[in-house]
Order: C-alpha cells, then sequence, then structure tokens
C-alpha cells in the first residue's frame, strides 16, 4: 500500500504528453525546464520581422530629389546593399532586378549596425540608411520630411539615399503582416499577458503597425546590440519575460529571456537559443505554446494530490489491519492507472 508509484509518475508523464501534444502541432519543446518556464511568464516581447510579419519585406515606393532619377536611386542603393544580408537589402536587390538596372561597382563598404550601410562607387561616397542616420551624418532631409511622414504613417519603412552629402531619395519598404498576429495579440491579452513589439524601425512607423495588430507597448529604434538589454530592462521590474525572434541578431535576446521561443523559419542560431521552437512560425503558436505549458503543469498538481491522497488515507487503514492485501494491490494499481489516464487527457484539451 505504501508503494510510491503512482508519485514517480506524476510528473514524468504529463510532461511526456505534453511535449509529445506540443510537437505534434509544431511546438518543439526542448525539456521539461522549458514547459516550466512557461506557465510563469507575464510579458511576451515579438520582434517584429519575421514574428509578426512574413519577413519577406518588398519594395513599394522610390522617390527622388535633387535632380537624381528613380532608376538612379534604386541602382545606387542595390548597388551597395548587395553586400548586405539584411532582409530589406535583399528587397532592394530584388526590386533593382525586377526592373533590370545595372547595378554598378562598390568598393570601401562599411556596415553600421542597425542604421545603414556606406561606401563608394565611381569616387562618388554613397549612404544608405535611416533618417535618423543621415541626420547624424549632416545630411539634410529637409527637402523630404512631409513624403517621409506619410510614407512612416502608411507602416512603411523608409530608407534615405545620399550621394556626396546630399540627399538624393527615398526607398519605401513594405512587410506583409501575418495573418493570425492580430488574433495571437487578442488571445495572449486574455491569458493576462503584457505584450510588446520591438523594432529597429522609427516610432512612426512602429506605431503603424503596433496599431494594426493592437499591440500597446512598443519599443522603437531599437539596435541589434541593445535587445538583449531591453528584455533585461523589463526583468529588473521582476516581470518574467518571453522573447519571440527569428534572427542572428535575436540570439542574445533569446538567451536572456526567461523563455525564448524561436521562429523554426528563421536563422541556425536562433533556432539553436530558443528554448521552444515553433516549426512554422505562426504567432499563435505562442499562445498555444503558454496554454499548453499551464495544461500541463496543472495536470502535474492533479496527478501530485490523488497520488498523495492513496498514500495518506491507505496507509493509516493498513498499519490497522483494516486493509486486504488484495484490496491494497488493486488500490496502488488504480492510483497509478489513473495518474496516467489523467495524464493522457491532455491531449483531447483545446489549445486555444
Amino acid at each position: 500500500i505504501a508503494c510510491p508509484c503512482a508519485l514517480g509518475l506524476a510528473t514524468p508523464t504529463a510532461i511526456m504528453v505534453g511535449t509529445g501534444l506540443g510537437a505534434r502541432r509544431g511546438i518543439l519543446i526542448k525539456n521539461g525546464e522549458s514547459l516550466e518556464k512557461s506557465k510563469r511568464i507575464d510579458v511576451v516581447i515579438f520582434d517584429k520581422t519575421g514574428t509578426l510579419t512574413e519577413g519577406k519585406p518588398q519594395v513599394t515606393n522610390i522617390v527622388a530629389y535633387n535632380d537624381a532619377t528613380h532608376e538612379e536611386v534604386l541602382a545606387l542603393a542595390a548597388s551597395i546593399e548587395k553586400f548586405s544580408e539584411h532582409p530589406l537589402a535583399q528587397a532592394i536587390i530584388q526590386k533593382a532586378k525586377e526592373k533590370k538596372l545595372k547595378l554598378k561597382r562598390v568598393t570601401n563598404f562599411e556596415n553600421l549596425a542597425g542604421r545603414g550601410v556606406k561606401g563608394k562607387s565611381d569616387l562618388h561616397k554613397i549612404l544608405l540608411g535611416s533618417p535618423r542616420l543621415m541626420e547624424e551624418s549632416k545630411v539634410s532631409i529637409e527637402i523630404c520630411k512631409k513624403e517621409l511622414k506619410n510614407l512612416e504613417e502608411e507602416a512603411k519603412t523608409v530608407i534615405a539615399v545620399a550621394k556626396n552629402n546630399k540627399l538624393i531619395g527615398l526607398v519605401a519598404i513594405a512587410d506583409t503582416l501575418k495573418e493570425d498576429a492580430k488574433e495571437a495579440v487578442e488571445k495572449l491579452e486574455k491569458l493576462n499577458i503584457e505584450i510588446y513589439m520591438l523594432t529597429g524601425d522609427n516610432k512612426r512607423t512602429a506605431q503603424a503597425i503596433a496599431d494594426e495588430v493592437s499591440i500597446k507597448n512598443i519599443l522603437a529604434e531599437v539596435l541589434p546590440q541593445d535587445k538583449a538589454k531591453k528584455v533585461k530592462d523589463l526583468q529588473k521590474l521582476g516581470k518574467k519575460v518571453a522573447f519571440v525572434g527569428d534572427g542572428i541578431n535575436d540570439a542574445p535576446a533569446l538567451v536572456q529571456s526567461d523563455l525564448g521561443i524561436a521562429i523554426g523559419t528563421g536563422t541556425d542560431i536562433a533556432i539553436e537559443s530558443g528554448n521552444i521552437v515553433l516549426v512554422k512560425g505562426h504567432p499563435l503558436k505562442v499562445v498555444e505554446a503558454l496554454t499548453l505549458s499551464k495544461l500541463t503543469f496543472r495536470t502535474i498538481k492533479q496527478n501530485l494530490f490523488w497520488a498523495f491522497f492513496y498514500n495518506m488515507a491507505a496507509i493509516p487503514l493498513a498499519a490497522l489491519g483494516l486493509l486486504n492485501p488484495m484490496i491494497a494491490a488493486a488500490a496502488m494499481a488504480f492510483s497509478s492507472v489513473s495518474v496516467v489516464g489523467n495524464s493522457l487527457r491532455i491531449k483531447s484539451k483545446k489549445l486555444i
């Protein structure tokens, strides 16, 4: 009657069923510790590109200034961006290919992390990046401020192109939101989880995108190297933070967070850094992962209660000689079966 079989089965059976259900639903939970971390999360930070958006940006607008042509602006931008692996760079290069533009030779290329790129073409100094980079580099953007404001309010990322410290154009790029992004945000709020969107975009563009998915908390103009710091700042406030990301520069934030959730369609280093991997990268899977963890640990508590209840109730009766050994053996078997059966109920639960 004192055999602790049910106690030994209470936790591993629930975790095994929980992680198995997650795997079938495209949620790869690396270990039981990741499940335990998930149930305590009260803040989720989404890195915008590739998590809330498709991560396949496209050029939507090209604006030329100071006697430059649209073709010149795009060709110069593509010529220097061919050295970059950033998704926005690939969008510009793809647009130049579609227009069959001839790219120029570029030398002295330099990547300005999180801000832009620069180099030389035909002895001309070329600077490409955010409007903030232009101001820091003493390039006047007065001529484009109205156009810039309009494009940013349309939730587009705007890249400025300067030649010899003179603005020659703007390239606007838009990335489509994932179709289930807004629903995921709504369901997370119902779970009393605070949601943040983190992005390198300026505040106006970030606000326009956040409005589309109803996210109230925005961390805008964040440089790649500062992502982990933003996570740490929230942790200092006593928050348990989950970070959702897919890129190389998301890896430090994924490691710093209490729970790193990597998008399976992202980079290998992000996948390696995450505690949980969402195979197809749908935002709704974040909701499923957190709900699954809560369900699994609720089941573990139920299992432990019934296992303890069995021992606490039956051992005194056995000590007093009030239990037949055959009844004790049957009760022990029933206790173990009930724990396993309760764990298997996880498979029939609806996660979202």
